[in-house]
């Protein structure tokens, strides 16, 4: 569990969290697509839409056959906001993943506050199965929200 933890840190700051990185072909027609591969492993990050979105990640670990994976669904509740919001407050607070212990290395840190935005995300469990949501507000208004849950596969 602790080299999958390690490599989920890693993987998740290589890719949608980046703003830098480049997406891959994608996956599936439609669909958005970010991979990351490091001594053996490899990670998918895949979603569809925009202010409305639903993806998944999944890991890899020495094989083809998939070991976790998490499903989650987003709604950009105030459209007018949401590149903005996307640079500001949560890819910003997506490259912390790791860095706040009291929550698991999913997305965030429990709160991340930049130039007026919120961020905040919740989560139970272990990595090996979990549910969690995400909250971006601005001006004390719920403008994002996120649900994510997931674990290992076998």
């Amino acid at each position: 569990m602790e080299r999958l933890e390690e490599f989920l840190i890693e993987a998740k700051k290589q890719t949608y969290a980046n703003g830098y990185i480049e997406k891959v072909s994608s996956s599936r027609e439609g669909s958005n697509d970010y991979h990351y591969e490091k001594d053996g492993m490899k990670y998918h990050d895949t979603f569809f839409g925009g202010v409305k979105f639903v993806g998944e990640e999944v890991v890899y670990i020495d094989s083809k056959v998939p070991v976790w994976g998490m499903n989650y669904y987003g709604v950009t509740v105030d459209s007018s906001l949401s590149e903005e919001a996307m640079d500001k407050a949560l890819r910003p607070a997506l490259m912390r993943v790791g860095e706040d212990t009291s929550v698991l290395p999913l997305r965030g840190p429990r709160r991340f506050e930049n130039e007026g935005y919120i961020y905040m995300f919740k989560c139970e469990g272990t990595l090996e199965n979990f549910s969690g949501i995400e909250e971006i507000y601005k001006d004390d208004k719920l403008i994002f929200k996120l649900q994510c849950h997931g674990g290992l596969i076998k």
